[in-house]
C-alpha cells in the first residue's frame, strides 16, 4: 500500500467496471473509492469503499496492519460508495467506534442498522490518535445533510469526502505530484456540476472555514490525492461554487430530420465570424447529458433549441432544460430557436422554461422556424449567433 506521509496510508480500490455513476453519470475512464488508514497509538480508518470491493479493500488494510485492531473510522459522507463497507467492517473489527456527527448516524441505523460504538463529533471537535490529531469540520450539502471533512492537524492533511473529487480510475499513483493529471481537470468538471453543482453556497461555505487552515494535502474520496495542485483545486471549486465561467458558447439542439440541427450550424457559424472561439455544440439525443453540463457550468452563455413534439417540446430538450434547472446555475445569458411542421410550441415551451426555472439573462431575439430554412430564418439564425457573440465581448475586460 502507498504511504502518503507519516503514517497516512491509501487503503482505496479502483472501479474499472461500473459504466454509471449513481446509474446515472458515464464513467469511461472508471472510478476510485479513496479510504485512507492513519496508523498510531490508535489506528483510525477514513471513510470505506463501495461493498462489492470489500475483500480487496480488507486485504489492502490488513497489508498495512496485519491482524492489529482498528480503533475508529471516521465517516465523512454516508453515500453508500463511501460507507457501504461498514457493515462488514464491524463484523471483522466489532470494537471499532464509529465516528461521524448526529445526521451521520441517523443514516447510519437505517442503512446498516448500527446503532452502538458511536463517537458523535461537532464542527471544531478533535480526536487525538497519539501523534496525529484530527478536528472535524461540518459542510452539510456538500453535497449530502450529514457531509464532514476531517484535517490531521499533525500533517495538515484534509480528508474532504465528496468535495474536491472527480472521475476517473486512478492508474498506479496516487499523489497528483506523480501522475499525468491532465485526464482529470475536465472530469473534475464534469463531476462537480452533476454531483455537487447544485450546492453552490455550501460549497463557499464549507471553503470559509479552511481559510485559517494550513491544508497541505487534499484527501478526498474520488481521484487523486491533490498536493502541488491543491491550490489550483481549490481555486476550482471556489469558481465553480460561484458560478463564475468563461467567455464562451454552448448550444444545445434536438433534431428529427436535421432541419433544427441546421438551424444550430448556422448559429454557431455566426457566432464564430463575430469573434468567439469557444463553441460548444451538442445534439442533446447523442452526447450523453452529463458532458452538456460540464460545459454549461464552464461557458458564460447558452443557445438552445428544438423542434415541437406532439404539441409540446422535444422530449430530450424538457430533460436537459429539467438538469440544468435543477443546479439553481447563476450568472448566464441564453438564447432559443425552434422548429415546427404545422403548429408551434417549442420557442414558447424553452422561453416557459426560462422566465419560470433557469432565469438566465435572454439575449439576442429567438427564433422560431417554419419547416425548413429559408433565406428569412438563416438571417435570423445569423442575427442570434451574432448577438450571443456581441454579448460576450462586451464583457470582456
Amino acid at each position: 500500500m502507498i504511504e502518503i506521509k507519516n503514517k497516512v496510508y491509501y487503503v482505496g480500490v479502483n472501479d474499472r467496471n461500473k459504466a454509471l455513476f449513481e446509474g446515472l453519470w458515464p464513467l469511461p475512464d472508471g472510478v476510485s473509492y479513496n479510504s485512507y488508514l492513519i496508523v498510531d497509538e490508535k489506528v483510525c480508518l477514513i471513510d470505506t469503499v463501495d461493498v462489492a470491493f470489500f475483500p480487496q479493500f480488507l486485504d489492502n488494510i490488513r497489508a498495512v496492519i496485519g491482524d492489529r485492531p482498528i480503533d475508529y473510522i471516521v465517516i465523512n459522507h454516508m453515500e453508500p460508495d463511501h460507507s457501504g463497507s461498514l457493515g462488514l467492517m464491524r463484523k471483522y473489527y466489532p470494537e471499532v467506534q464509529i465516528v461521524g456527527n448526529k445526521k451521520s448516524f441517523h443514516l447510519l441505523k437505517g442503512f446498516y442498522g448500527i446503532s452502538d460504538k458511536e463517537l458523535e463529533v461537532k464542527n471544531g471537535d478533535e480526536l487525538n490518535l497519539g501523534s496525529h490529531n484530527l478536528k472535524f469540520f461540518m459542510t452539510p450539502m456538500v453535497h449530502w445533510p450529514e457531509t464532514m471533512m476531517t484535517l490531521d492537524t499533525t500533517d495538515n492533511m484534509l480528508f474532504s469526502g465528496d468535495g474536491f473529487g472527480c472521475f476517473g480510475a486512478l492508474n498506479g499513483g496516487i499523489i497528483d505530484e506523480e501522475i499525468n493529471c491532465d485526464e482529470f481537470w475536465l472530469e473534475m468538471v464534469r463531476y462537480y456540476s452533476n454531483i455537487v453543482g447544485k450546492y453552490g453556497i455550501p460549497v463557499q461555505n464549507a471553503l470559509k472555514k479552511f481559510v485559517n487552515e494550513q491544508v497541505d494535502y487534499i484527501c478526498p474520496t474520488h481521484g487523486p490525492v491533490w498536493h502541488q495542485y491543491k491550490e489550483k483545486v481549490m481555486a476550482e471549486y471556489d469558481r465553480m461554487s460561484r458560478y463564475d465561467t468563461e467567455e464562451g458558447i454552448v448550444i444545445c439542439y434536438g433534431t428529427m430530420y436535421g432541419h433544427t440541427e441546421s438551424m444550430a450550424e448556422c448559429i454557431a457559424k455566426a457566432a464564430s465570424l463575430a469573434g468567439i472561439k469557444n463553441i460548444k455544440l451538442y445534439n442533446v439525443s447523442k452526447t450523453h447529458h452529463s458532458y452538456i453540463l460540464r460545459d454549461v457550468f464552464r461557458y458564460r452563455s447558452l443557445i438552445v433549441g428544438a423542434p415541437t413534439y406532439n404539441t409540446g417540446l422535444y422530449h430530450e430538450m424538457d430533460v436537459l432544460l429539467s438538469e440544468i434547472a435543477n443546479r439553481d446555475i447563476k450568472n448566464h445569458a441564453i438564447g432559443w430557436f425552434g422548429s415546427h411542421g404545422w403548429a408551434s410550441k417549442a420557442v414558447e415551451k424553452i422561453a416557459e422554461w426560462n422566465e419560470n426555472y433557469l432565469k438566465f439573462e435572454p439575449v439576442g431575439e429567438p427564433v422560431d422556424m417554419l419547416q425548413s430554412l429559408d433565406e428569412d430564418s438563416t438571417e435570423r439564425c445569423k442575427a442570434l449567433g451574432r448577438a450571443m457573440a456581441e454579448y460576450l465581448i462586451a464583457q470582456r475586460g
